[in-house]
């Protein structure tokens, strides 16, 4: 999920994208594919009682941690091989370029809050596994069990099922029936086009929310617990800078959510902002992005927002069977409530 926030003088704004979520202190946009929880009204009220845009997308994601939005963020979702859920969250000061972020955080469900304690604590950018954990304990958060009966459940239902689906290719035994352990085979086989199989869209999703305050200030912040039956220790796109979003105060931000494994590797929400910061519209930025993963990946699942500090936005998504339009809010002072709106993939 992402969400794109942005106040203008005329008021607040907030656009909301399923999957996504970004708010800003003049206007907010929001993406969240399956999750339509408070979150988005939280960050919105952040804002509109005075907090920063940082503030706005920290408690805005904080919430939907805390709601487990659609089971893609926060605790009790998406449990790896060993059945443990961890957590990956970002985010981003576009006025300073200052990034917090943390990958496979276990035992603490507040990721984002932790992800801004390295941003502000430290001289560092990304802390990851049980040392994130123990950073976090240091700065008083609190350690507990992130797994739920649902989480075991899914687990258990997935060991019965032989492990399937799963993330292994090119390893002994075959790991479409097989739950391992697995060691690599001699030999490697390459397809002959770049597609990605068993991938399912409602086991990736993540909250990510761009916030554009009244001078400007642009902040982004991302949230998930990844990709259901990951191999432990794995990392998305969503706390990579660049990757699972973006924030630049002078061009604007752009959060991206999909197959994070393959989105990464092209870095999209930076390719958004650059590009709106060399005079892109929005949409144009938006559309660049995807297609260029979309000509080495054509069946890729993925969408992305971008927003610029004039207060214009966009969306964009790559067409595949079952995904042909992606949805996302929209808030602003006339109405002061969430409007649902599509964009047509292609």
């Amino acid at each position: 999920m992402r969400f794109y926030l942005r106040r203008s003088r005329a008021g607040p704004k907030f656009v909301g994208l399923n999957s996504l979520c970004s708010p800003t202190a003049t206007e907010v946009f929001c993406k969240e594919f399956l999750c339509w929880g408070s979150y988005r009204i939280h960050a919105w009220r952040t804002l509109e009682e005075g907090g920063s845009v940082l503030d706005a997308v920290e408690r805005g994601c904080a919430r939907c941690e805390l709601e487990q939005c659609d089971g893609s963020v926060g605790f009790g979702g998406s449990p790896d091989e060993r059945g443990e859920t961890t957590l990956d969250a970002m985010i981003m000061n576009g006025d300073t370029m200052e990034v917090g972020a943390v990958a496979d955080l276990r035992r603490v469900k507040n990721a984002v809050g932790v992800a801004r304690a390295v941003m502000e604590r430290t001289e560092h950018t990304f802390i990851v596994g049980e040392s994130a954990t123990i950073f976090a304990e240091n700065m008083g958060f609190v350690s507990e069990d992130l797994s739920t009966n649902k989480s075991i459940a899914i687990f258990s239902q997935w060991l019965q099922q032989d492990c399937q689906p799963n993330y292994r290719k090119n390893v002994f035994p075959d790991p479409s029936k097989s739950c391992g352990p697995y060691k690599p085979k001699a030999k490697l086989w390459k397809p002959k086009n770049l597609k990605k199989g068993n991938f399912d869209p409602s086991s990736h999703d993540t909250i990510g929310m761009i916030a554009i305050g009244m001078k400007g200030q642009v902040a982004a912040a991302t949230s998930t617990n990844g990709a259901t039956h990951k191999i432990p220790g794995r990392v998305g796109d969503s706390p990579v800078a660049g990757a699972g979003a973006y924030a630049d105060s002078t061009a604007g931000g752009a959060a991206a959510t999909g197959d994070g494994d393959v989105m990464m590797r092209f870095l999209p929400s930076f390719l958004a902002v650059d590009l709106m910061r060399n005079g892109a519209q929005p949409t144009v930025a938006c559309r660049t992005a995807i297609s260029r993963i979309k000509k080495y990946y054509p069946d890729f699942f993925g969408a992305i927002i971008c927003a610029n500090t004039t207060g214009g936005y966009g969306a964009a998504c790559n067409k595949r069977p079952g995904f042909s339009q992606f949805p996302f809010t929209v808030v602003n002072p006339q109405t002061n409530r969430s409007q649902l709106q599509n964009v047509d993939c292609f």
